[in-house]
């Protein structure tokens, strides 16, 4: 999996629409095989990261969660302490 594509739901505050385009901007890199289109794809592949940003934020938003909201801060600070231990 990309490591930029990240869990966006159940957060607070919630997912920003530049963090959902850069979800989406990722996946769409690596379906295509494509960092950096050429100008002969370039349409195309703007167009399905428009068109997957807007389904993850329609997604995102109308999830419905039971579970309290994850703090950000606080799920940074444990992908730290996982990094950490994997990579010393």
């Amino acid at each position: 999996m990309c490591r930029n594509i990240r869990t966006l739901a159940n957060f607070a505050p919630p997912a920003t629409e530049d963090e959902i385009h850069a979800s989406a901007l990722q996946f769409v890199r690596k379906l295509s095989g494509m960092n950096h289109p050429s100008e002969a794809n370039r349409i195309a592949f703007e167009r399905a990261v428009a068109e997957v940003t807007q389904s993850a934020t329609d997604l995102v938003r109308s999830l419905k969660i039971s579970s309290p909201p994850r703090d950000r801060e606080e799920e940074r600070l444990k992908a730290k302490a996982r990094n950490e231990k994997r990579f010393g």
